[in-house]
């Protein structure tokens, strides 16, 4: 699977983890279940679900001990979700009734198709043992029409878009006598159009998202433009790194965390226990004790992968006044007194060494003093687990816009990096 095949496959967390569980699954790696007994052997390959959008890869090497090496992404992005109720009547029109999920750039969604994808959960013999369903509509189905400029002549000055109000897509004609509580013909629809028993849905978890096709542009096609250019790109780059890498010693480890863009603080998110919980699990079975571990966390090192910000070439005052990555200039080492990004002078020695070592293109990026800028798994993770960490990435532009832009070259950049440091 391609990173363009991946990219379109990659629609909500629950599809970028399925997607990656397929590309391992290829590679021989071993789906484990969180709620069984493991039996874990070196020179083997594992993988386990965290509640269905968040994935924890593994290699254990012959030598497990060697060294740990864990390297990490997030599987959401700022987005629309579907509200339960949904369906909306006004005058015969039908609109969803959606919530925000993250920081997304609002006006970016309008005017475009759009489609849902997510998770359908039915009612099973068990109360606790619900029958879940992922979808993908995999169509246009929706939009979020503009009001014209003769409605609103001043427009271009700057807009403001209320969630509840200007961010409803226009789902459905319901016809003049549609009824005001006309909910359930949104899952009628869902039943209908995914094949589902009507009377046992009892709840989803749906994420509107753009169809547009992902496509190369510019001169020379050096560009890439997508939509979940963040993080995708990172969730791509730890997966290629882990089925690429060459080292047959050590623990390698890749962690897809769901939850970043509202805080990680989720049970399946990068601020829980969840991936400390899974290491310890792993070094128990392995027959190490709980001080082999933290002597291992000590040397080891993480790569936390997301996301920067490029230079923007209509507002080049934005950027810092020295560490200014562009598009096409590789490896984007992320940095940050204030910690937002983890990392310190031997963890950017330590990444500076691999690019050069194995001639991958990088650069620096540090925010201006005067401007607060985003912030990462690393941090959070390297203190629930006290490892040295570095946080790098793709340089995009339009980061959290319904539709990015990046250079094709630093995806490449990006996997090489991370196989290297798999291949130790």
């Amino acid at each position: 699977m391609d990173f363009l095949s991946f990219l379109q496959r990659a629609v909500t967390p629950f599809h970028a983890v399925q997607a990656g569980e397929e590309m391992l699954h290829e590679a021989g790696f071993t789906e484990l279940d969180l709620r069984a007994p493991w039996r874990l052997q070196p020179g083997r390959s594992y993988m386990t679900r965290v509640f269905d959008s968040t994935l924890v890869a593994f290699r254990i090497g012959e030598k497990p001990r060697a060294h740990l090496h864990v390297a990490t992404a997030h599987t959401d992005f700022p987005c629309l979700r579907v509200k339960p109720s949904a369906l909306v009547s006004t005058k015969g029109y039908g609109t969803l009734n959606v919530e925000v999920y993250g920081g997304m750039i609002r006006s970016s969604w309008l005017d475009r198709p759009l489609s849902l994808a997510g998770k359908v959960v039915l009612a099973g013999e068990d109360p606790y043992e619900p029958e879940v369903r992922l979808i993908d509509i995999g169509r246009p189905l929706l939009t979020i029409p503009h009001l014209a400029i003769h409605m609103n002549r001043k427009v271009n000055e700057g807009e403001t878009l209320n969630p509840q109000k200007d961010l409803l897509p226009l789902f459905a004609m319901l016809g003049d006598g549609a009824r005001k509580d006309a909910g359930d013909a949104f899952l009628d629809f869902l039943a209908k159009e995914c094949q589902l028993d009507r009377e046992r849905i009892l709840s989803y978890e749906l994420t509107v998202y753009p169809t547009d096709a992902p496509c190369l542009l510019g001169a020379k096609q050096e560009f890439l433009s997508a939509s979940r250019l963040d993080n995708m790109t990172s969730v791509y780059a730890c997966l290629e790194g882990i089925l690429h890498g060459k080292s047959a010693d050590g623990i390698q480890c890749i962690a897809l965390f769901d939850n970043e863009e509202v805080g990680s603080c989720t049970k399946q998110g990068a601020d829980s226990m969840a991936l400390p919980n899974i290491l310890m699990r792993l070094y128990s079975l392995l027959g190490y004790g709980q001080d082999a571990y933290f002597a291992d966390l000590a040397r080891g090192f993480l790569l936390s992968l997301d996301v920067a910000h490029a230079l923007h070439p209509n507002a080049p005052e934005k950027a810092d006044l020295t560490n200014i990555p562009c598009l096409g200039g590789g490896v984007t080492i992320k940095a940050a007194c204030s910690q937002a990004y983890a990392g310190d002078a031997e963890a950017i020695a330590v990444t500076k060494a691999l690019c050069q070592a194995h001639a991958i293109p990088y650069q620096m990026f540090l925010n201006r003093s005067d401007m607060r800028g985003g912030s990462t798994l690393g941090s959070m993770l390297s203190a629930n687990m006290p490892m040295r960490a570095m946080d790098v990435g793709a340089a995009i532009l339009a980061m959290h816009s319904a539709r990015e832009t990046m250079a094709r070259a630093d995806q490449g950049a990006l996997e090489r990096l991370v196989t290297v440091f798999f291949s130790r």
